[in-house]
């Protein structure tokens, strides 16, 4: 009986102590509008310490704001050493992120397991980006900074106790009848005895994006070779084939800033030994030389598992995991000692003879082939949190090293997560739908990562040429022909577009780099989805339509996910088209919008049907757009090189833009050398739009050349 009544006393206090400790979130604000809370006991390892970067200085000065949230309808508990955590929601909400999806925008309803994973075709939240950061419609962002995998019930389940009860309906009888009743909360169940939670108010949903962005060191300022174009050439290239890729498109006449290097410039391979084989590139200093002569840059393929014949092999050996991969060793490196070995090796052998950066592969799964979760690492970290970090690590420590030679970098990876948006990596992976490719680069504003729509192999000159437009508005102009050795002229049918829109990618290079000082000094992506548009889905207009088609409230069209359309910068809205397609419909926001390549006015929001022909890609731009150009030039501008201007402005009203200037290669804008110029346009009493620009500072960057105006709107 003594033991039965022990047994029951205990019970009762788990029970109540439990209940107590749900409640027991302490919440400080460490920014404006950013609250930390701390539920139960954090590992010590979390996405953050492995991402190990300073919040950007913006998010100081960021305006203040209430907490978002109901605090006491936000709950913690730990159940059999796993933290369970439940967020309101209200009935008019949708849920944005949860990482990098591919197929879908909207997350409310959805069960995931964040998991870092090669995209597998389902959005289950097995991703390059499993990040664990969502954004609300009504304002506010939440983030889990956990290494652990994490199962997400994102509105999808109803609680006995919920604050709203469900409904109960006879599915017999009555025709509202739903199978997935309303759920009031988001929930979340992480494998360990506390996390760190972070809530970011809005009060819009861009500025929550920022705030989380601003937290994670702000996005990335590529060099501005980094957002030419660039070409990676086929795996077993040598070094006289590489120069005479870039002779071809020099003489053709088609731009091109950085060459990719795949497997075969390494010694072996699937391991890697990370050294040159001589036998492909015999001098790799003098080529490398050769090469930046040419105005090109090399960037080089790699995985971070090493081969036995790897001259580091045994000097690495120590501090590496108990299994495989491709049967290399896998540093741990989330041990100083392993990343100094491996990027030693990386900065003596590539980075000091003037290679650019690099692709990092294989950092992301299947799961078939990285490390099983019943691996260990000698620092004692267990695989899974490994695994949720390595493309954090291997970004942050690469970065680092070219930062130590203060050279900028802009490469491409397979896996990040929350904490990386400072890192200059773009995000790829071997999935060749164009359709996913723009859903992912939406989806990747929510995420705070970057990714690209790469050309790859295509069937048609029809598909090559859909592919390249979109490539040119987004964040990496790429041909990924490591298979296929396919090149910009590989279909003459289409090669004068194809030169067409690779030219337009070089020409509004002021534009794109602005939008990257942008990401990188206010947090807010470059490219992104259209509810963080202003003046989305406000105003209900009937369809505008050019032929007669079926009635489509524009209520109607802004509630559903919108993946065929998104924002490139302030004043952009990009909508592609995808092989076979000859009209789409294009939604616009309230306001008014102008063609890109006309200057004519388009719509108000409103959705409109356009049948735009092969030739271009639909381009629109918001009223008093101004968009900054330059003279189509082969390669990004040099440091110190003067680039005339010619300002584009568009629609009928006064407005002004902020133009970034810097060297484009160096850190020296972290010692303050950059500058930011001011664009104005103005209407004058005659009716004629003036522009100015601000004068240069003394003793800051210029690069601003002769300035032109053109008022693109007749």
């Amino acid at each position: 009986m003594h033991s039965l009544l022990r047994w029951l006393f205990l019970v009762a206090f788990s029970l109540i102590f439990s209940t107590l400790f749900a409640q027991n979130i302490q919440w400080q604000e460490i920014y404006p509008g950013v609250w930390k809370g701390v539920a139960g006991k954090p590992d010590s390892y979390d996405l953050l310490k492995a991402a190990d970067v300073t919040p950007a200085p913006a998010l100081q000065k960021m305006a203040k704001a209430d907490f978002p949230l109901n605090a006491q309808e936000i709950h913690f508990q730990l159940n059999s050493g796993k933290t369970y955590l439940r967020f309101p929601l209200e009935r008019n909400e949708q849920l944005f992120g949860f990482g990098l999806n591919f197929q879908t925008i909207h997350q409310r309803g959805k069960i995931l397991q964040l998991h870092a994973d090669h995209y597998g075709k389902t959005d289950n939240g097995r991703t390059h980006a499993p990040t664990p950061f969502y954004v609300s419609s009504s304002g506010y962002g939440v983030f889990v900074n956990s290494a652990k995998y994490m199962d997400v019930y994102a509105g999808s389940h109803v609680r006995k106790d919920a604050r709203e009860p469900a409904k109960v309906m006879d599915r017999n009888t009555d025709n509202n009848w739903e199978a997935h009743p309303y759920s009031d909360a988001v929930e979340m169940l992480i494998p360990a005895e506390g996390v760190e939670i972070y809530i970011f108010a809005g009060p819009k949903p861009l500025n929550a994006i920022q705030r989380f962005n601003l937290l994670s060191g702000g996005g990335c300022l590529p060099p501005r070779w980094g957002l030419g174009f660039t070409q990676r050439v086929h795996r077993l290239s040598t070094s006289e084939q590489v120069k005479q890729e870039a002779k071809a498109f020099e003489d053709k006449g088609f731009p091109l800033d950085f060459i990719g290097l795949e497997p075969g410039w390494q010694s072996k391979s699937y391991p890697c030994t990370f050294e040159w084989d001589k036998s492909r590139f015999p001098d790799p200093a003098k080529f490398v030389k050769e090469m930046d002569a040419m105005g090109i840059k090399i960037n080089l393929w790699t995985n971070p598992y090493v081969s036995p014949d790897a001259a580091i092999y045994q000097k690495i050996k120590p501090y590496t995991g108990s299994h495989l991969v491709w049967n290399g060793i896998v540093p741990d490196l989330s041990m100083p000692e392993a990343s100094k070995i491996l990027f030693d090796q990386f900065e003596k052998e590539h980075v000091k003879i003037g290679v650019s950066g690099y692709k990092i592969d294989e950092v992301d799964g299947f799961d078939s082939y990285v490390w099983p979760d019943v691996a260990t690492f000698p620092s004692g970290h267990t695989s899974e949190q490994i695994r949720q970090t390595y493309g954090l690590l291997v970004q942050k420590q690469s970065f680092e090293m070219f930062r130590r030679n203060n050279m900028r970098t802009y490469g491409l990876v397979r896996g990040s997560n929350a904490g990386g948006s400072s890192f200059p990596y773009v995000i790829y992976n071997d999935n060749y739908s164009h359709e996913d490719f723009i859903t992912a680069l939406i989806n990747s504003g929510y995420a705070g990562v970057l990714w690209t729509p790469e050309v790859r192999a295509s069937k048609t000159a029809e598909e090559w040429l859909r592919r390249f437009q979109t490539v040119c508005f987004s964040p990496m102009a790429m041909i990924n022909a490591w298979s296929s050795s396919m090149e910009p002229w590989t279909f003459p049918e289409v090669a004068p577009q194809i030169k067409a829109v690779a030219e337009l990618r070089m020409k509004m290079m002021p534009y794109w780099y602005s939008e990257f000082a942008k990401y990188h000094y206010e947090g807010i992506p470059p490219f992104r989805g259209m509810s963080l548009e202003e003046g989305f889905g406000i105003d209900i207009k009937k369809e505008k339509t050019t032929a007669s088609l079926e009635d489509n409230p524009y209520a109607e069209a802004v509630t559903r996910e919108v993946k065929d359309q998104y924002m490139a910068g302030e004043y952009l809205l990009v909508a592609p088209l995808f092989t076979g397609q000859t009209t789409r419909k294009v939604i616009l926001p309230k306001g008014k919008w102008y063609d890109f390549y006309t200057g004519k006015f388009v719509g108000d929001g409103e959705v409109i049907s356009i049948t735009p022909g092969l030739d271009q890609i639909p381009v629109y731009v918001k009223d008093g757009g101004i968009i900054p150009m330059m003279p189509m030039k082969l390669h990004a501008p040099k440091s110190g090189e003067k680039v005339d201007l010619e300002i584009r402005h568009y629609g009928e009203k006064n407005s002004s833009y902020k133009l970034y200037d810097d060297d484009g290669n160096t850190f020296d804008y972290e010692k303050g050398m950059f500058a930011w110029r001011e664009i104005k346009v103005e209407k004058q009493k005659n009716g004629s739009f003036k522009g100015s620009i601000s004068k240069e500072e003394s003793g800051k960057p210029n690069n601003i050349g002769a300035v032109t105006w053109r008022f693109m709107t007749p």
